[in-house]
């Protein structure tokens, strides 16, 4: 009963996190509004305005909740991994047969107290893994959050509507105001914290998923 009721729930699991695609529209992923700030009063008669004062000798970089920030992905991943091992062992062992009163004990004319041992082990093994990844192009997000450093929370997504599925891009990381470039860019490798989520939906991903059926035949609740 135990094992029927521990299929069920991995089942149910396995069907939960295929239907666990984002959508459009996620509210955690929402641009955030740039924040009210009281009015600045009004110098009628004067040339300069604060609330519309530009700066000449100052970059226009994001460095505040609502600015904006492209981001160019770089990020490319290889890793290789090889194991060799090799044991032996061997063990033996011998007992001659005792002399008593001047002479071996037999039992029918063999020897009973003489006894030998041997054995022997082997085992070799060998193991060996790759793994590579490349993402490459840039995505534009929003500040969410300024730190008590000047740091700035960033997050954002981009949604891609192609044929019969859907493509998206998902950023969220801290970056540092001194690693933007002066065209208000930076590279993904400076984001810290980076959370990148590159995935699709519709027909063609679902033709290159696998099913859940295979999905629990290859879990590691399948005992053979």
């Amino acid at each position: 009963m135990k094992t029927t009721q521990r299929l069920c729930c991995l089942l149910t699991t396995l069907l939960m996190t295929a239907c666990a695609t984002p959508k459009r529209g996620d509210p955690e992923f929402a641009p955030a509004m740039p924040t009210q700030a009281q009015a600045p009063a009004q110098y009628t008669d004067a040339i300069y305005q604060p609330e519309t004062a530009l700066l000449l000798h100052e970059d226009i970089k994001a460095r505040r909740v609502g600015d904006m920030i492209t981001v160019t992905l770089q990020e490319q991943t290889d890793a290789a991994k090889s194991a060799d091992t090799g044991t032996t062992k061997s063990t033996s062992a011998e007992i001659s047969d005792p002399i008593i009163m001047g002479g071996n004990v037999t039992w029918k004319g063999k020897p009973i107290f003489q006894n030998s041992l041997q054995s022997e082990h082997a085992f070799d093994g060998a193991g060996e893994s790759s793994q590579s990844n490349s993402l490459t192009g840039s995505i534009t997000v929003s500040v969410v959050q300024v730190l008590g450093n000047g740091n700035l929370v960033v997050q954002g997504e981009k949604w891609i509507n192609i044929n019969q599925g859907e493509e998206y891009i998902r950023l969220r990381g801290i970056v540092r105001p001194s690693d933007i470039s002066t065209n208000n860019t930076i590279a993904s490798t400076r984001v810290a914290n980076a959370q990148i989520q590159y995935s699709g939906d519709g027909v063609l991903n679902d033709s290159n998923s696998m099913g859940w059926l295979a999905r629990f035949f290859n879990s590691p609740w399948m005992p053979f």
